[in-house]
This record gives structure tokens, sequence and C-alpha cells, in this order.
């Protein structure tokens, strides 16, 4: 599984891709745009790091952030349906976690909520624990499963 098998997957199937990322700070969209010819099906990438950010680009509630917080399921659903309401993408992913060093009891280094919307389709949500093997790794694998992903709903 490649960023680029994402491309032609959604070339085949003739859908556009966001995406809305908090702890990626963009290397899902990175990853998909490295490759040449990805402006066919990428349509936009939203990095939303801050909590206004999420509310002002995508819609996320002030009450969901309040209730749950950024790392969570319901923050996720509401940045994958955000990044679709505010684009023209067919399918979106998002990303939010603690990548770290760092964390809390209630929500460790290495947690991670992903989301994934697609028109037509109830949005699906997951939370991944993906340990404290280190900032830079929690990210880059973070980033592959949203890939996944992505992959999966093409589909």
């Amino acid at each position: 599984m490649s960023a680029g098998d994402v491309l032609k997957a959604a070339k085949a199937a003739g859908l556009m891709v966001a995406t809305a990322e908090s702890c990626t700070g963009g290397m899902v969209a990175a990853a998909l745009t490295d490759i040449a010819g990805s402006s066919a099906v990428v349509e936009r990438g939203f990095v939303t790091y801050s909590n206004t950010a999420k509310r002002q680009m995508l819609g996320v509630l002030a009450d969901t952030l309040d209730a749950h917080g950024a790392v969570s399921e319901e923050v996720a659903r509401e940045m994958a349906e955000g990044a679709l309401d505010h684009s023209e993408a067919d399918v979106a992913v998002s990303i939010t976690g603690i990548a770290g060093p760092g964390g809390s009891e209630h929500k460790p280094e290495g947690r991670v909520c992903f989301g994934l919307a697609r028109v037509g389709r109830v949005t699906q949500v997951e939370t991944v624990e993906f340990g404290a093997p280190g900032r830079a790794e929690v990210r880059s694998a973070a980033r592959d499963h949203a890939l996944a992903l992505l992959l999966r709903a093409l589909d």
C-alpha cells in the first residue's frame, strides 16, 4: 500500500480526495502530492493543528471540542465531514492525535483518532494506539494508516 496506490484507485473511481490533518501536519497530503499527476485526484488538504483552526476551517463544533477534546473520534468525525463540506472532494480522511512526547493518563502518547468520510456513505471513525515509539514514528504510522483508510474507501 502506498500513496501511489491511493492515487490510482481514486483516479480509477473518478473521485477527488481531501485531507484534514492535525498531528501529522500535512504528511498525508504531502505523500499524495509528492507523486506527479496527483492534481488529478487531490482536491485539497487542511492542516488544522489548533482547535481554532479546526473550528474555522472545518466547522468542528466548540461544544464537541469541549466535551470530548481534540483527540477523540467525535472530533475526527467532524473533521472528516468538514473536509467534505469545505471542499469539492468526494472522500476525506482526518487525523487527530498525540504524537508525543507527552500525553496523559486519559489520552496517552501515540493515541490517534481517524475519520473517513465519503459522499453518500456513513462516516467511519476509529482510534489506533501506536504506543510511544517517538514523535516521528507515531506521525509516520498515522500517515500510513490514513493512506490505507483512503485506499479502502476507494474500493
